[in-house]
């Protein structure tokens, strides 16, 4: 039986049956906050947190369910018959579910079609937090594990700043360093309602200074048993002490302190990568950790409006395009 989740309901009893940050009930309010439509169900003990955002200047919506279970026929016919009453093109579906956990990675709908535009990598790197210290330490590339005690002899201090002061130092990292690698991201609004909403029970903040200086910061997801790193910014200012590998050993030293057995690095290129691939230094970065590249099952699309959904798609690459070259002749 599916049952459609009202405002009433006990976020704490929501939360045991979510599987991510992004299905977490802090998310969606914070959705909400930033006047997107949300709608959560239920169906045979699991939940499904979706939005809906409204496309400029026409009458039509895209919905989106991230990193749910793979919704089974009866929640596909029940998003179907809501998608058509409420004017959704599409719902762009990517379940938090490994390519490697089951044998086909289908959906048992003709209205699925696998998505042109994903918005999550399928692919992540994941570390193993039931390692010790020790162990962890030794799995890492020998220039990452250098460059942690390069940062630490350099007297680099990493401190856990999860608090309104912490946020105004990581949002002015964060957004310096969108500007400077011509990064088109959330704005500050954005950033402050998720801090504001998740602060309390998922998000974490955390800062590598020298002599009082911020560096580099990461705000950091926990969630259920799992540790996440979905942003980041740093300085460009004493580049040369290594601030951010120091940040990410102390980010995973924290992961382990709250129990979490595993931190994803939320994306990442796949193995043998190109080097010149605009994803290869982040990706470079986080695989000296000793992580795991891990791949998901993917993003689909559950079409509801064949027509418009073409028409979107072809917008979009056009959009893409232009961005290209925007940020080609910004550099």
């Amino acid at each position: 039986m599916i049952k459609t989740i009202l405002d009433d309901y006990l976020a704490i009893e929501y939360n045991k049956e979510a599987l991510h940050p992004l299905q977490s009930w802090e998310w969606g309010e914070a959705r909400k906050k930033m006047g997107i439509e949300v709608l959560r169900i239920s169906a045979n003990k699991n939940v499904f947190q979706l939005t809906f955002h409204k496309i400029p200047k026409i009458n039509y919506k895209i919905g989106y369910l991230p990193r749910s279970v793979i919704p089974t026929k009866d929640v596909l016919d029940f998003l179907t018959v809501y998608a058509k009453k409420n004017k959704v093109i599409f719902i762009k579906i990517e379940p938090n579910v490994l390519k490697s956990a089951i044998r086909n990675p289908q959906f048992l709908n003709p209205l699925i079609v696998k998505s042109k535009h994903p918005l999550f990598s399928s692919w992540t790197q994941i570390l193993d937090l039931n390692k010790s210290e020790d162990e962890l330490l030794k799995n890492m590339h020998s220039k990452t594990r250098y460059n942690i005690r390069l940062s630490e002899k350099k007297g680099v201090i990493v401190k856990e700043m999860s608090n309104d002061r912490g946020f105004e130092i990581f949002s002015k990292l964060y957004f310096e360093t969108c500007k400077r690698q011509k990064y088109f991201g959330h704005t500050p609004e954005y950033h402050k309602i998720v801090w504001d909403s998740l602060k309390k029970n998922i998000a974490h903040i955390l800062i590598a200074f020298y002599k009082d200086v911020p560096l580099a910061v990461y705000e950091l997801f926990y969630f259920k048993n799992t540790f996440y790193y979905p942003y980041g910014g740093t300085s460009l200012e004493y580049r040369n002490l290594m601030a951010s590998n120091l940040l990410m050993w102390e980010a995973i030293k924290l992961g382990k302190k709250l129990g979490a057995e595993k931190f994803d690095m939320w994306g990442s290129l796949a193995p043998n990568y190109d080097p010149n691939n605009s994803w290869s230094g982040f990706t470079r970065f986080k695989e000296g950790y000793g992580t795991k590249f891990t791949e998901f099952i993917g993003s689909f699309d559950l079409v509801i409006n064949k027509n418009a959904y073409n028409f979107y798609n072809l917008i979009y690459q056009l959009r893409e395009k232009y961005l290209k070259i925007r940020s080609l002749l910004l550099r």
